[in-house]
């Protein structure tokens, strides 16, 4: 019997070893912004490997992660932001993060401040920092995983932020948000961000946005944080930095933070053997050449407008879709059974081996499904996975929810 795992990808399909080949609606795992087998991109890291195999930047430093740090700084904006620090996933760069706040605060003259604040039901990562953080319950206590300096909030209480602050502003060292919550696409409301940042004015603790997923025109613009009152302290970026081709993260600081440790003479202490490889840096600067040349930004805002029409003609006919969420190309669905109770468990198992059977790969999320296509998506192909979705939907139905 033919294997069904993956096989092959290219484009926007996903091809598996039993024949089955299916629309991404994943975008793998939400890094792929760009499509795969970008051969640009590819042809970059290849050079790269012949180039320079290896170069690490512990103690020293290479040419192609500065000249890559200088590109990631523009595209972000080097009025925001003014020092790159590399890593090799998001987790790992949210535990420097952690890190990196502490030791800014205790520059500061605050070696109180030690406290870092997530969001409920916020992803960061499952490293042993990350996974303190993260705002889901994945397991934290049977991992011993340590969480007494970290808080969690809810992503819409102003009042629960405020109040926080009121009793443990002078211990917290900063405050991390995703701009879209990954798990479930729930974006962060205005009237949460306009607080935090008054409150950052008074007890001066860091905004970190972690744009690991958010980053690289999922959300709409390049970084989701461009649409903040004010910027971040801190960015992190990861998932379509180098549209999935490298293992790689990047932490995007402020000038503030690292005037601290020029004029103070500080050493950060990290180091990931793999981060800022020469292979990796052109990868970063291959995606970021690509996203110019596919005008990737502008077609993911013609995607997302369609995504707008295609998410409400399904709800208008089909009542089973209750609800929707998220922006830009990082969409939720809400679904109920035929009990009028939100899926869950082995109802979304079977609803999403529903719609891949129908054509489509979409992701599961809570009390339905995730959309996050690719950036690159044709208006044929956003018709081909609201096709398969509908079909999904109508068997599911059909087979009593669950088979």
């Amino acid at each position: 019997m033919a294997s069904a795992g993956v096989v092959s990808a290219s484009g926007h399909k996903i091809r598996f070893g039993n024949g089955d080949e299916v629309l991404c609606a994943t975008s793998g795992l939400w890094n792929v912004n760009l499509g795969y087998g970008n051969e640009n991109i590819a042809d970059a890291v290849h050079t790269a490997l012949l180039d320079c195999s290896y170069s690490t930047l512990f103690r020293q430093w290479n040419a192609a992660a500065e000249e890559a740090a200088v590109a990631l700084l523009n595209a972000a904006g080097q009025d925001r932001f003014s020092r790159v620090i590399y890593s090799t996933s998001g987790s790992a760069a949210n535990d420097l993060v952690m890190k990196l706040a502490r030791q800014t605060q205790d520059l500061r003259g605050f070696p109180q401040k030690q406290l870092v604040v997530a969001l409920r039901g916020s992803y960061h990562g499952l490293t042993y920092g990350s996974f303190s953080l993260t705002g889901e319950d994945l397991g934290q206590r049977l991992y011993g995983v340590d969480q007494k300096l970290i808080r969690h909030i809810s992503h819409d209480s102003p009042e629960e932020l405020s109040s926080l602050m009121s009793l443990q502003g002078n211990r917290t060292a900063a405050v991390v948000v995703e701009p879209v919550l990954g798990t479930g696409a729930y974006p962060v409301p205005d009237d949460f961000l306009q607080a935090l940042f008054a409150l950052r004015e008074k007890y001066g603790f860091l905004i970190v946005a972690d744009e690991v997923a958010t980053g690289f025109g999922r959300t709409g613009p390049m970084f989701a944080s461009e649409a903040w009152p004010q910027g971040p302290d801190v960015l992190i970026t990861s998932k379509g930095l180098t549209n999935g081709a490298c293992a790689a993260a990047a932490v995007l600081t402020s000038q503030d933070i690292a005037g601290l440790f020029v004029t103070s003479g500080s050493v950060f202490t990290h180091g990931e053997t793999q981060a800022g490889t020469p292979a990796t840096a052109a990868a970063i600067l291959a995606t970021l050449s690509e996203f110019e040349r596919l005008g990737a930004l502008t077609n993911g805002a013609g995607v997302s407008r369609q995504l707008d029409t295609a998410i409400q003609e399904l709800m208008a006919s089909n009542p089973a879709v209750t609800a929707h969420r998220g922006r830009g190309c990082f969409r939720a669905l809400e679904v109920t059974g035929l009990d009028g109770s939100p899926v869950a468990g082995a109802q979304i198992a079977s609803l999403l081996g529903n719609i891949q059977r129908a054509g489509a790969r979409v992701y599961p999320g809570p009390r339905g499904i995730q959309l996050i296509p690719s950036l690159t998506y044709s208006q044929q192909e956003v018709r081909e996975l609201f096709a398969s979705i509908t079909a999904g939907l109508a068997d599911f139905g059909s087979s009593g929810e669950s088979e």
